[in-house]
């Protein structure tokens, strides 16, 4: 399952939320063996605006992610910080990829 997250943060929080996403990432990828990769980026015109690249190995894997406890705390903890979110699922119409990245 391939997502795309498109985030907007309050810029007086910004700080604050990277951080606790970088907390709630890391934590699904040690912790979760169906969370297989996430990528943030962050436009460069505008720090705000946030998107999460999101692969997890299945539909069933994803829906247990977001019942975690990590991930329950990171939403309760940036639902003040974050000021729209837009969740896309895609189908992976190609893929290229250096061997061991």
């Amino acid at each position: 399952m391939h997502r795309i997250a498109k985030i907007k943060v309050d810029a007086k929080q910004l700080d604050v939320y990277k951080s606790l996403l970088n907390e709630q990432m890391n934590t699904a990828i040690k912790v979760e063996p169906g969370v297989l990769s996430y990528t943030a980026v962050a436009d460069k015109k505008d720090a705000t605006s946030i998107i999460i690249f999101e692969v997890y190995a299945s539909v069933e894997a994803y829906q247990s992610h977001i019942l975690t406890p990590h991930f329950k705390k990171y939403k309760d903890a940036v639902k003040d910080m974050v000021l729209s979110l837009e969740l896309i699922d895609t189908d992976v119409v190609c893929q290229a990829k250096k061997e061991n990245f």
